[in-house]
């Protein structure tokens, strides 16, 4: 038993993602961030950054794992799945997973910030990070030009961590006018019942982008 705990963000995205994909049973502890439960002395004990998602895998000694690229390696190796065993192969798949985790996720996380939550207007900011979004999502569709998935031709962790953030550019202000592999690919695996699942795993509470936007404010600025 894997127990998740999480919230309705993209990183607890990709993790909800795997554990649908590998069919790993899993008890779901939602954190409220805003009630700020993530810096709370028992999460803390979990995760000492303070940060979702996290896990504890009771099977193996209750042992925690925290960031969410490294959970997706530890539950891929733990089942075999989603990682192949060539060490080429297997590469690929880690670098387009550390491109995610460097890059795809941190910029388009700060176009979130300086785009819908800070409470100054910064232009310089704003495009600073849309662009340099923008430019990743153009990597992005330039490999899914030549290969069905993103570490080659099967689908894999790296698929799992890029797609919950690559599926927001709107929410981060990113036009991906012109990049037709990348949409076709964020429609692909929206049809995957995992990704579906993962969504509201668990679900966000219903909420105009205004009200999202004001929540995820008040965590900026606390």
């Amino acid at each position: 038993m894997i127990e998740f705990y999480s919230a309705a963000t993209p990183n607890g995205q990709k993790v909800a993602i795997a554990l649908e994909e590998m069919g790993l049973a899993y008890q779901l502890h939602p954190i409220d961030l805003m009630a700020n439960e993530q810096k709370q002395p028992d999460f803390l004990a979990i995760n000492p950054n303070g940060r979702i998602p996290a896990i504890v895998d009771k099977s193996h000694g209750d042992f925690p794992v925290f960031e969410s690229g490294a959970i997706l390696l530890y539950l891929a190796e733990k089942t075999g799945q989603f990682l192949p065993e060539d060490t080429k192969a297997r590469s690929q798949a880690i670098q387009w997973l550390m491109f995610q985790m460097g890059g795809v996720g941190p910029m388009m996380g700060q176009a979130n910030v300086f785009y819908r939550y800070f409470p100054e207007n910064i232009p310089a900011a704003i495009e600073r990070y849309q662009k340099e979004g923008r430019r990743l999502l153009e990597v992005v569709d330039h490999q899914l030009q030549r290969h069905s998935y993103l570490a080659g031709d099967s689908y894999t962790i790296a698929d799992m961590a890029t797609w919950p953030w690559a599926r927001i550019h709107a929410w981060s202000g990113i036009d991906v006018t012109g990049l037709d592999a990348l949409k076709a690919w964020i429609d692909k695996l929206a049809e995957r019942p995992a990704c579906q699942t993962a969504l509201v795993t668990p679900a966000s509470a219903e909420a105009s982008d205004e009200e999202r936007a004001q929540q995820a404010r008040g965590m900026v600025t606390r």
